[in-house]
């Protein structure tokens, strides 16, 4: 039996802690296996861990607008999270409940939660395991409809990733810089043959909820289990707002250093 922390929508600052404090709870058996499922508002720039917010982020345009920009404790690449068009999955868990070891093998566990999510939903998707440069992602028609980062600590796991709902290539790239770019149309046109979103391929008119609703099935489905509704625990509540200064600090957001 999982928990399932229903849709629910936060700042950049604190989903990042949200998802850190879950998996130190379960990481202290605190807490059990958990699917939580958000958005984000105000929209946001994430940075994985090793990357450099300078190179990866408009940061100008990102003050003018009030997007916030978070450094993730996962790694792999920016990601514009927009308030209205993205649903974000995250599962805390141990290796052995997923009957998964290998970090390639866990992606492709996990991610297949999201593959019959997208079935469900009538889109045939596929898992692409990545490369050196890209974390292993969902493919419909070969775009990319889903990212997806990482972090072991021990026997545990946090990934979390996003399922594009809606998208706007040219707010996006707003926000994310493209170094090799000349100019943003560039940009536009090479990643619209790149990305791919479930309203641009879907012939039903299906809302956030009706994918939240079809991500709580897939990932039943991929992990063959049930899930019971519940919020955080106080221990994770306490820790969360405490771990929401790091994710605000300028050292974790330039360095991905904390000193409390």
């Amino acid at each position: 039996m999982w928990r399932l922390i229903p849709l629910s929508i936060n700042n950049a600052y604190m989903n990042m802690a949200i998802d850190e404090a879950v998996l130190i709870a379960r990481m202290k058996n605190k807490a059990p296996n958990t699917l939580r499922l958000y958005m984000w508002n105000p929209s946001a720039v994430s940075i994985g861990y090793f990357q450099n917010v300078d190179l990866e982020v408009n940061i100008d345009a990102c003050h003018k607008h009030g997007v916030d920009i978070v450094r993730r404790s996962t790694g792999g690449g920016a990601v514009y999270h927009d308030s209205l068009g993205e649903i974000t999955y995250s599962v805390v868990t141990d290796k052995q409940s997923i009957k998964a070891d290998g970090i390639v093998s866990i992606y492709q566990k996990i991610c297949g939660g999201i593959v019959y999510a997208l079935e469900i939903l009538r889109i045939k998707a596929d898992f692409n395991p990545g490369s050196p440069r890209e974390c292993p992602n969902i493919t419909v028609n070969g775009l990319k409809i889903s990212g997806n980062a990482q972090l072991i600590r021990g026997s545990c796991i946090l990934q979390h990733g996003t399922i594009l709902y809606d998208l706007d290539l040219r707010r996006m790239f707003t926000y994310l810089k493209i170094s090799w770019a000349k100019n943003i149309n560039d940009v536009i046109e090479i990643a619209s043959k790149r990305l791919t979103c479930i309203k641009q391929i879907s012939s039903m008119k299906l809302s956030i909820n009706d994918v939240a609703e079809a991500l709580i099935e897939g990932f039943r489905k991929a992990f063959k289990t049930e899930f019971t509704e519940a919020n955080l625990t106080d221990f994770e509540l306490e820790l969360a707002n405490k771990l929401v200064y790091k994710y605000k600090s300028k050292n974790w957001l330039y360095h991905g250093v904390y000193m409390a």
